[in-house]
């Protein structure tokens, strides 16, 4: 198996039930085609570069997650048919992505720790 890491834009419009009903939706298809989840992250609301389908915002996601590499493509169908997401990129991971996304992810978990013992040194 192969570690991929899929980050997808949803429509503005949708409520928080609808996008988090969407992002089920494709970690079952991940489950359902004998892959993994391995890490999520809700990057929510954010402004988009250029408008797209006279959008200007979008809900953005991460999932990695590990598949075989042949039930990739009917995993990015979904995404083609699916009316609520508007973009979205998938990217097969090497070595050193995987090194850098797990580092970034602990560093990430480390930062409100220290920031939190530097308020209370002051």
């Amino acid at each position: 198996m192969n570690r991929y890491e899929t980050v997808f834009i949803m429509t503005p419009v949708l409520s928080e039930e609808q996008a988090a009903e969407t992002v089920d939706k494709f970690k079952g298809l991940i489950k359902e085609g004998g892959g993994k989840v391995v890490h999520e992250e809700n990057w929510g609301l954010r402004k988009l570069a250029y408008p797209i389908q006279k959008k200007t915002t979008g809900f953005y996601h991460l999932v990695e997650f590990e598949m075989e590499p042949l039930k990739v493509r009917p995993f990015e169908t979904e995404f083609r048919r699916d009316e609520r997401i508007i973009r979205f990129l998938t990217t097969k991971m090497d070595k050193y992505h995987i090194e850098y996304a797990e580092s970034r992810r602990t560093k990430k978990k480390e930062a409100p720790k220290s920031e939190a013992s530097e308020s209370t040194d002051a």
